[in-house]
């Protein structure tokens, strides 16, 4: 690698499936050195994830937070709330190949994992992979990256110029 990653600050969060996990990736953080802010789940009585996952997503999209953390039984519900936040490139990886290029090709903000598919070991590999590996910046990871962003900008719902006007009307075939 040609340049650290630095980390400013990780968002953490979890569900009650994803907890065990979020206390061991909080623990490697430490270890490592990385600080962190803690969006919860606090134990493993059942949560629902998309509201964790809507909180961590968002301090990133926000610059509150400079990456995120998510855990969630499968991983599944924690990507699909994340990539519903606009600028926000959540990847589930259950291994270090995909965590490494997750961030090398796709410049991945959000990183989500299962607490119920893999063991202990493999996640902390995982974070620590994917914690420290940057993106290349490489010219075509860039244009990739670009082609996102309109893509996702197709989507965005744009408020109307003049909000006196009702955009449209509702009613019964006689207008009324």
């Amino acid at each position: 690698m040609d340049r650290p990653h630095v980390h400013t600050l990780v968002g953490l969060g979890s569900d009650h499936a994803g907890f065990e996990y979020k206390e061991l990736t909080a623990a490697l953080l430490d270890e490592m050195g990385v600080p962190y802010r803690d969006f919860g789940t606090d134990s493993e009585e059942s949560v629902d994830y998309p509201c964790y996952a809507h909180a961590v997503a968002r301090a990133v999209a926000d610059g509150d937070c400079c990456c995120g953390i998510l855990v969630c039984g499968t991983g599944v519900g924690m990507s699909l709330v994340a990539n519903k936040v606009p600028g926000i490139r959540a990847a589930l990886c259950n291994d270090t190949y995909t965590a490494r290029v997750s961030r090398l090709h796709n410049d991945a903000n959000v990183l989500c994992l299962s607490g119920r598919v893999v063991g202990r070991e493999i996640v902390r590999d995982v974070v620590r992979t994917w914690i420290t590996t940057p993106f290349s910046g490489d010219e075509r990871h860039v244009r990739r990256l670009n082609q996102l962003r309109q893509i996702e900008e197709q989507y965005l719902v744009k408020p109307p110029a003049d909000r006196s006007e009702p955009t449209a009307r509702t009613g019964g075939s006689d207008g009324g």
